[in-house]
């Protein structure tokens, strides 16, 4: 789709709803706290197992029944969040209590689960989960909806994707490194309790600044004036209007169907278990899962910027097919690296450099870039699916958007961890998790290849064939934005007849 000329002159007089770089990056802080918690909760299958007592196929289908609760309650929280508008705003009260009963819940989690006697145990520990979930759901919709008041800019809503990879890189990152250097080191592996404990009061305490910063990110956004299409009075949106929304609006199938392969593909390679045979029993050092987010993460968002700045100027539909491509070819030579490398001679340190060693950060840094920007990508592409909804039917549902999207997306996440628990049971792990003094069989090694590898690289070949039938690219989004400029203007004009 082009651009005509008198198009272009009307994109000159639009009049953005532009937000300033503080604010975009506080409200990125949302998504931190839910990452930090997202970080935290891959190490609850290892205390289910080795604290609890849970078996490792209960654990497996424990973890895989909470994550389909957890989409259940989505378009629940995206509903509400489309029909409230309260005192507070629509978007700063579901931040608040969701992060409230996250730190509840998980606290209460990891400190008395194990007391609990051993007939109850099981139930207590389901009903603590539960109410994590929903203080999950209800901080994650915002996190997937709140890009709609921040700014309808195109030129602004790719930068949100640098600080969400930024925050994302810490939270996973400084996570695995806080746990990998200091925690297992000092309480000598995943088998003691107080592991557990430290980690949930640090992300307790941490998840919560995030979460007040990124209240104060958006609290002069979260007003009437920008929610949807100011021209028009509020409408009341009910249940069967969300099958018309869902049967019309085609970017939003196509844009989950690409990212919710793209999730299934994340939550395989980045499971803890994963992680726990590639730097731990392959390379003989568990030590590089945390040192290795730290020693790569200027170098992956100087290739996040460089992908924001081809989002600016080509779309953002344009970067997230071109990195997911490149995401691919970095896989393979991953792929290759570690089945012909000897890679327990790979060590993060200047005393012991090798080629081996230099060519892992090399590719590892290209394939997370690229990552980076392909799961974060996604987000503000939510806000344009939201915008073109408003285009087609007037309707301002964000809420209905960002639960969608987290519904598929959670579902794909309790398939992708059931996957690893089967994969983990039928390399005969089925009575405990795999641990870092395990030795290197075969079987391991190409089984942890296939999960961090192969199975990445068949998501995102699903992702870029739906992105073949996804429209939103640069040129429809500024004629989408073109025309709700010329719906603003034209009620300003009836309003200004309309007065005496």
């Amino acid at each position: 789709m082009t651009v005509n000329r008198k198009e272009k002159e009307e994109i000159k007089e639009i009049t953005y709803n532009n937000t300033s770089l503080w604010q975009m990056c506080l409200f990125s802080l949302n998504n931190a706290a839910l990452n930090l918690y997202l970080a935290m909760m891959l190490y609850v299958s290892y205390y289910a197992n080795s604290i609890a007592g849970f078996g490792v196929v209960l654990v497996s289908m424990l973890m895989t029944a909470m994550e389909v609760f957890d989409g259940i309650t989505d378009p629940i929280a995206g509903f509400l969040l489309d029909s409230l508008e309260g005192r507070f705003g629509k978007f700063r009260p579901f931040m608040l209590v969701g992060n409230l009963l996250m730190s509840v819940s998980c606290f209460l989690m990891f400190f008395t689960t194990h007391h609990v006697n051993v007939e109850f145990r099981l139930l207590y520990f389901i009903f603590l989960y539960a109410i994590f979930i929903v203080g999950f759901t209800l901080q994650t919709v915002v996190g997937k909806s709140g890009q709609t008041v921040l700014t309808d800019n195109p030129a602004q809503r790719p930068i949100s994707t640098y600080f969400d990879s930024l925050f994302i890189m810490a939270s996973y990152g400084g996570t695995a490194l806080y746990v990998s250097n200091y925690l297992v080191p000092k309480y000598n592996g995943f088998t003691n309790e107080k592991i557990y404990q430290v980690l949930a009061v640090t992300v307790i305490i941490l998840a919560f600044i995030c979460t007040v910063l990124a209240i104060i990110g958006i609290w002069n956004k979260d007003r009437k004036e920008y929610f949807g299409d100011s021209s028009k009075k509020k409408q009341k949106i009910f249940i069967k209007d969300y099958w018309e929304i869902i049967r019309c609006n085609r970017p939003i199938r196509m844009l989950i169907i690409a990212a919710c392969t793209d999730k299934f593909a994340a939550t395989v390679y980045s499971h803890a278990a994963v992680g726990v045979m590639l730097f731990g029993i392959m390379m003989q050092d568990y030590s590089i899962a945390g040192l290795i987010g730290l020693v790569t993460a200027l170098p992956t968002l100087v290739i996040v910027t460089l992908g924001i700045k081809v989002a600016q100027k080509f779309g953002q539909k344009h970067a997230l097919v071109l990195f997911t491509n490149l995401a691919i070819l970095f896989q393979i030579m991953m792929a290759i690296l570690l089945a012909v490398g000897n890679v327990n001679q790979i060590h993060f340190s200047f005393h012991h450099m090798n080629g081996i060693t230099v060519a892992f950060f090399i590719i590892f840094v290209l394939l997370n870039g690229s990552k980076s920007i392909t799961n974060n990508m996604v987000v503000p592409m939510i806000a344009d699916c939201s915008d073109y909804e408003i285009y087609r039917s007037g309707k301002y549902v964000p809420g209905l958007m960002g639960a969608m999207f987290s519904f598929i997306d959670k579902i794909f996440t309790a398939l992708g961890t059931a996957f690893v628990g089967l994969v983990l049971i039928l390399i005969g792990y089925g009575k405990r998790l795999p641990q870092i003094s395990d030795p290197l069989t075969g079987k391991v090694k190409w089984i942890t290849i296939f999960l961090y590898c192969i199975i990445p690289i068949l998501g995102w070949v699903c992702s870029i064939i739906a992105l073949k039938f996804y429209k939103l690219d640069k040129a429809t989004m500024t004629k989408i934005q073109v025309e709700k400029a010329h719906r603003k203007k034209t009620h300003r004009l009836k309003r200004r007849k309309q007065v005496p």
